[in-house]
């Protein structure tokens, strides 16, 4: 069913309505209207890596983990899952009758915010610091959410419009200052593409942007996404946003303005409770009959391209046997194979051998961790696989020995009431192993919604740990899991045989990173941010503006640049070739070979963009693709570069052909003696 016949539908289903009635369908909450037939429904359901806050769910890596895979076609088949999943679970809740919270098919999911500064908390929940990676997997995800079928299979939400990545702290009432440059080439594209994609549903920011609050903003929402994009879809407010319009933006003087102003802008609906107040504002002429009329049209439009008022209901033939089943959490595990990053790997220390180690200690918090598997917004796995559970499971020959060794970030002495910091005891396992596994890192709850990190360093607690571990065993693999960059140290970096991002991987994570270690499996993922060193100097957290900021602006030299990682096998690039060009695309073919290991390649292509009137980006990545090679097999991969991304963005925000035209780049991850970069070969 398209948007506009649902729409008819909902217009004669809301013509039904009481002024009262279409009220009270503009809460998150709504609550039924028995007289026609409407259910009650809440429209707040999370599936950021999985149904979340559900109950039982698959738990796949966490969004940023998804980014790092570089690969959309995988993406889409892990959210095809998620959807399967939310209707598996919403058929057997409305069976039951349970229409609470967290019980639709709504999601609010992605979160498609620009990951502008390792230091915001929030970063884990996206899709990294790039427009373009942002934009393709956002697409992708937004199609296996809503499918292909007549009706939608769930409901696909990108947020938060727009330009928010923090400070966490001063969200409720802070002003993303934001040039209309940075605005049209950093900020809004990933918006812009999901609306091309389909995208049912756009939630805003409890920001303001340039002083006018997000969800009150009529120049986003009416202008540019309406207007401008044709989106057809509902709007929907942060939770809890459209109060800080009067509380804390005081950019209303009550709640029923507040209300009126963002209703007027074109906010269908608020999570939240201000709306309650729109009686009021209704009474007080501050809304109309026809703007109460549309908003609640849209969001009844959105329940019948979800086919709720279907004699037949759709996708009800979907068991509950879906959920956590044995085929997704195979996709899971291939989800955290790909999206693991080798930063280091001195003189091919990795993989182990799995029947020469003896002994192995696995060490530091998260290596028994549960919480560093799932990342926030996060469902309930039936079954987890910690980093320790891992290394039993594939060195089933080695002596095990496990020891949490500290504690995230503080550091205390052991007490009368229980141990606390247990640094000796870690040293104590490695001192005994062959080699010993550093899982370090953070966790989501220090890390992550209403917490930013204060600096981008390992906490000191744990470098301790890892400092005095290095002391006891010369062997050291380190095991990182956050949802960021985290700077470990210059001592810990040189000690360190490997290092490993692995981000939240998921709830069988802990397997892949292990059968990456022992080379089950040759690393394959890429990173979708700026690994910084705390030497670098980063701008201020709350300026807006990208000069300095991700690889496309930022001139120094970084740990590990946006794109890098490593792998075990020998893939040469062979030669490229423009093959075809139409209206909007270029398509590029690139000729790879596997000297090694079977192993995925992850392409990527780059475009350098010059334009007389306007400072453009080093670097723009305008495609990937992935590529699965056995050993010495080769093959041929047609990427498709998106004219879109090869255009210059003036000052005023427009996007045109540059003048001083574009070349496009192979980006390939080197190691070498000048540490790690990215090579640039000219197309």
């Amino acid at each position: 069913m398209n948007f506009e016949e649902a729409y008819k539908k909902a217009s004669e289903l809301v013509a039904k309505m009481t002024a009262e009635e279409k009220m009270s369908q503009l809460l998150f909450d709504s609550p039924a209207i028995e007289r026609l037939g409407i259910n009650e429904y809440n429209w707040w359901n999370e599936a950021l890596h999985g149904v979340a806050r559900a109950g039982t769910a698959t738990v796949f890596p966490q969004a940023i983990g998804l980014a790092a895979t570089f690969n959309p076609p995988l993406v889409k088949k892990i959210a095809c899952a998620i959807s399967t999943e939310a209707r598996a679970k919403y058929n057997k809740n409305t069976e039951y009758g349970d229409r609470d919270i967290y019980k639709g098919l709504t999601y609010w999911s992605p979160n498609i915010n620009i990951m502008r500064d390792p230091r915001w908390g929030r970063g884990q929940e996206t899709y990294g610091e790039d427009p373009f990676l942002t934009a393709r997997i956002a697409r992708s995800f937004i199609e296996g959410i809503q499918g292909d079928g007549e009706f939608m299979k769930a409901c696909a939400c990108a947020k938060h419009f727009a330009a928010h990545s923090g400070p966490e702290e001063l969200r409720h009432g802070f002003s993303s200052e934001v040039t209309e440059k940075d605005l049209n080439e950093t900020y809004l594209p990933a918006f812009e593409k999901s609306v091309e994609a389909g995208v049912a549903g756009v939630m805003g920011a409890y920001s303001a942007l340039n002083g006018v609050p997000c969800c009150a903003n009529e120049e986003l929402i009416e202008n540019i996404l309406r207007k401008k994009w044709n989106f057809k879809g509902y709007f929907v407010s942060d939770c809890g946003a459209i109060n800080d319009i009067y509380e804390h933006h005081k950019f209303a003087s009550s709640p029923e303005e507040a209300a009126a102003f963002s209703l007027n802008a074109g906010c269908d609906l608020n999570c939240g409770d201000c709306y309650s107040h729109m009686p009021d504002a209704y009474e007080e002429d501050l809304v109309t009959d026809e703007a109460i009329t549309k908003a609640c049209e849209r969001l009844f439009a959105i329940r019948y391209m979800l086919g709720e008022f279907e004699e037949n209901r759709p996708y009800s033939d979907i068991g509950f046997e879906t959920v956590d089943c044995a085929l997704h959490r195979e996709l899971n595990i291939e989800a955290a194979r790909e999206s693991i990053v080798l930063l280091k790997n001195e003189n091919g220390f990795l993989p182990l051998n799995a029947s020469a180690v003896k002994s192995i200690a696995v060490v530091g918090p998260n290596a028994m961790s549960v919480e560093a598997l799932e990342g926030n917004y996060e469902g309930k796995s039936s079954e987890y696989i910690t980093v320790a559970d891992g290394i039993r499971r594939i060195f089933p020959g080695a002596d095990i020995r496990v020891a949490a060794g500290s504690q995230y970030k503080i550091y205390k002495e052991n007490s009368w009431d229980g141990h606390e910091n247990m640094i000796s005891d870690g040293m104590a396992a490695a001192s005994v192993s062959d080699v010993t596994v550093l899982c370090l890192g953070l966790s989501p709850s220090i890390e992550g919604e209403c917490s930013d990190k204060e600096d981008i360093m390992l906490p000191e607690v744990q470098r301790r740990l890892a400092e005095k571990v290095c002391e006891v065993c010369d062997n050291i693999i380190v095991v990182l899991m956050c949802g960021s960059a985290i700077d470990i140290g210059e001592k810990l970096r040189s000690n360190a045989k490997a290092i490993i991002w692995a981000g939240y991987p998921g709830a069988r994570g802990g397997l892949a990173a292990a059968e990456i270690i022992s080379g089950a499996v040759s690393p394959c993922g890429r990173l979708p941010f700026t690994y910084y060193s705390s030497e670098n100097k980063l701008p201020d957290f709350t300026d807006y503006s990208m000069k300095g900021r991700t690889y496309r602006y930022f001139e120094g030299k970084p740990l590990y640049p946006f794109g890098f990682g490593l792998g075990y096998s020998d893939i040469k690039y062979e030669g490229t070739r423009k093959v075809s060009e139409n209206g909007d695309s270029i398509f590029i073919s690139v000729k790879l070979k596997n000297s090694g290991i079977k192993a995925k390649e992850k392409i990527q292509i780059y475009a350098a963009i010059k334009d007389s009137r306007t400072e453009t980006p080093i670097k723009q990545l305008c495609a990937v693709a992935a590529a699965e090679l056995e050993s010495g097999e080769s093959a041929e991969v047609t990427c498709e570069v998106e004219k879109y991304w090869l255009q210059a963005v003036l000052e005023d925000g427009s996007r045109v052909d540059a003048d001083g035209g574009y070349t496009l780049y192979l980006g390939i991850p080197k190691s070498g003696p000048q540490g790690s970069t990215m090579e640039f070969v000219k197309i």
